[in-house]
């Protein structure tokens, strides 16, 4: 889950946007061209930056949490949105193709370790990527929890959220036919694969803006819509990953697998009044990581450019910049 938009300059005057001084497409295999850029230091700390949906893409504004002079920033669209081609494409596309792209990215750019910073679905990439290959994780940073378990899907696409926003929720369900209501994202995935692309795109301009409105603490109900090629992959990629339970094993899986990340620094800053990601797997993932540190915002939502969130992700970055002892490099 997640997409970032309107970013407010929360960090701006801290850290101004920062040109890339690497920007590549990388042949990950299966069809498929990654759009992988680099930018800050060359050899300052390496960090990998994870963007949510799945589906949503990296974007400049994820630059701006990270000091130029002390890191090294590798962002990425994850296939099949942003710049990645083919655009919206959910053939060979799962959470365990994204594991390997990342691991080819760090091996195509040399890099030994990095800190892994994501968020939402980001956040969940990130724990899967470092309970897959903790040994290549320095430290993890994760905003916005999201643990891909039907019970947080439930609450979203089940009617949990919709009970806070009901004029948005029959926005979004009176587009199905009632017979049709007990499952959404099955009834949505229908729609979004139709192979109608007027329908399609439809579609995937109704689940966006369900979510998106959902987005800020400060939204006060639905904004514009999304640009039509922009919310096909975001809808398309999200859609196909949810259906399929994130490709996971168990529901439990990223809580039952913490042991192996146990001896790796994290953060998490988490919005109080998240309506995406309820606080709990926040609050719940930190009880079972005895090295994170859990930073629950006071008045703030799910999205990136909420600034209690921006400025926490800023003051962590900077103390882990500060303190690299802490990453064991």
């Amino acid at each position: 889950m997640d997409k970032v938009s309107g970013q407010k300059r929360a960090v701006s005057h801290l850290y101004p946007p920062i040109d890339p001084f690497d920007q590549r497409m990388l042949e990950v295999g299966d069809g498929h061209r990654v759009y992988v850029e680099q930018c800050g230091k060359a050899d300052g700390i390496p960090v990998v930056v994870l963007h949510g949906g799945p589906g949503g893409g990296c974007s400049p504004a994820m630059r701006r949490y990270f000091d130029p002079d002390v890191y090294r920033v590798i962002l990425f669209d994850q296939r099949g949105c942003g710049r990645s081609r083919p655009h919206a494409s959910v053939e060979a596309n799962t959470t365990w193709h994204l594991v390997s792209d990342i691991e080819l990215i760090r091996e195509t750019l040399g890099i030994d370790r990095w800190v892994v910073f994501g968020g939402s679905w980001g956040a969940t990439l990130s724990l899967i990527y470092g309970q897959t290959h903790p040994d290549r994780t320095l430290a993890l940073v994760l905003r916005g929890v999201f643990l891909m378990t039907q019970g947080e899907l439930d609450w979203f696409y089940g009617g949990g959220a919709g009970k806070f926003w009901p004029d948005l929720w029959s926005r979004f369900t009176d587009l199905i036919p009632p017979d049709e209501q007990g499952d959404l994202i099955d009834a949505y995935h229908r729609r979004l694969f139709s192979g109608d692309l007027m329908q399609e795109t439809r579609y995937a301009r109704a689940w966006a803006s369900w979510e998106n409105a959902l987005a800020s603490i400060d939204n006060d109900g639905a904004g514009g819509e999304s640009p039509a090629e922009y919310a096909r992959a975001f809808a398309r990629l999200e859609n196909h990953y949810f259906q399929n339970a994130g490709f996971l094993t168990e529901d439990q899986q990223i809580l039952n697998r913490m042991d192996r990340i146990a001896d790796i620094p994290g953060v998490i800053v988490q919005g109080r009044y998240d309506m995406i990601c309820p606080p709990a797997a926040a609050h719940k993932l930190a009880s079972l990581w005895p090295k994170a540190r859990l930073h629950m915002v006071p008045r703030a939502g799910h999205a990136l450019s909420e600034p209690g969130i921006s400025a926490e992700l800023v003051r962590s970055m900077d103390h882990f910049g500060r303190n690299s002892s802490l990453l064991a490099l």
